[in-house]
């Protein structure tokens, strides 16, 4: 959009493998470089401010609505699986439910859907198939008859202050707050489990050998970030093509004896050490269903995306002035995954990955501390020890909003 006027076509870097495509260039600052696109504006914006600068903070809609009132009535949507800006409708949301004192005025609506899925049928979600249409359900059940009362005056349709669709049992569900759950810590324990008890005393930890020249990508090779089909739906894909890789960590409950329905924002309690100076942290929240499904073969196995989410550990202690990591240094990492409406059904396991790039999607990070992550060149990238703690002192945990 800042090119001449009419050279609005894709960049020219041909049509193979985008992971080897952004791994052969370099960092993003060189990639620009050899394609001609250090010279436009946003570009030049994005290498002045790889940190939290002003130029960032000063654009964030919810600081905008932060001091005025809520005079509009307003429908937030947004999809649990949007591939562009799952965070941006509950971020305003947060920001704008205490103002709605008579609870009438916002909602907030999260459906099983990509970014702009709500605006088609949505009977599938890439592999997984939906009973009924559940986009046209919610513009059926929600959006027309809000959007009735408010612009032609029909009856009012008391629609609640938050709309998600619950993921296991497949249906709407209408909630009087958002997030609706209880903050339960589920463990990162020994021998690749996890569960609902701290770990014992000690200084147990598991660790995995990161190389950036090897970056775990975010979808299966060969990735092309254009196909529209492929982009749209990576958020969810099926897990299983990263589980065997060892530049990774993987913690699963047995199989569950009950539901766990989960409403609201996982967050994530990482205690990370890295021998480098600089690490990425990858965590992954999945649904692995069972390996034997006589009725529904077709997903047996499957380890679908639930929530994902990655933390930069330059920023861990302040995003607007990062520093370097001190080598063996054990950091605490706190950090939220999407906000998801999700039932883990009984038989099935929720599994947890962790991991130091999600490339080419994000930038892989060089491991060694430079001031501009943009201008990385090659001596900096290097390999690195990551080691996940997991005691009592250091209880890395993904916290679930359990629903009781």
């Amino acid at each position: 959009m800042t090119t001449n006027a009419g050279d609005n076509d894709s960049l020219p870097n041909g049509t193979g493998d985008d992971y080897l495509t952004f791994l052969n260039a370099g960092s993003a600052g060189d990639y620009a470089t050899k394609y001609g696109l250090e010279a436009y504006p946003f570009v030049q914006k994005l290498f002045q401010n790889p940190a939290y600068t002003s130029f960032w903070s000063e654009q964030g809609v919810d600081k905008w609505f932060k001091d005025k009132s809520l005079a509009v009535p307003t429908m937030l949507v947004v999809g649990q699986w949007d591939q562009e800006d799952s965070y941006g409708a509950p971020k305003v949301y947060q920001t704008l439910e205490p103002k709605d004192v008579n609870n009438d005025k916002l909602s907030l609506v999260t459906g099983p859907s990509r970014h702009s899925g709500v605006n088609y049928a949505v009977t599938e979600l890439g592999p997984y198939k939906l009973p009924g249409a559940t986009g046209l359900e919610f513009r059926t059940r929600y959006m027309k008859p809000f959007l009735d009362h408010y612009l032609k005056g029909g009856p009012d349709p008391k629609i609640a202050s938050a709309v998600t669709y619950a993921m296991g049992i497949n249906k709407w569900q209408d909630s009087r707050t958002w997030s609706a759950g209880a903050a339960t810590p589920l463990y990162l324990q020994s021998d690749g489990a996890l569960g609902w008890i701290k770990p014992p005393a000690g200084d147990a930890h598991d660790d995995y050998l990161s190389d950036p020249a090897k970056p775990i990508p975010f979808m299966p090779r060969p990735v092309h970030m254009r196909e529209a089909n492929a982009w749209r739906t990576w958020l969810i894909n099926d897990q299983r093509f990263v589980s065997a890789r060892p530049d990774m960590l993987e913690y699963a409950t047995p199989p569950l004896t009950e539901d766990v329905h989960i409403m609201g924002a996982p967050q994530v309690d990482l205690f990370a050490a890295t021998s480098g100076t600089d690490s990425d942290w990858v965590v992954k929240l999945i649904d692995v269903y069972p390996e034997e499904d006589t009725c529904s073969p077709e997903t047996a196995g499957m380890q679908m995306g639930v929530a994902f989410e990655i933390f930069r550990g330059r920023y861990v202690k302040n995003f607007a002035n990062p520093q370097a990591l001190k080598p063996g240094k054990i950091e605490e990492y706190k950090f939220g995954l999407p906000n998801v409406n999700q039932v883990f059904l009984k038989g099935r396991r929720i599994r947890v990955q962790v991991q130091s790039t999600l490339f080419p999607l994000y930038g892989r990070n060089a491991q060694t501390y430079v001031p501009n992550i943009f201008f990385a060149k090659a001596g900096d990238y290097k390999k690195a020890t990551q080691s996940i703690h997991r005691s009592a002192a250091t209880p890395s945990a993904v916290i679930l909003p359990v629903v009781k």
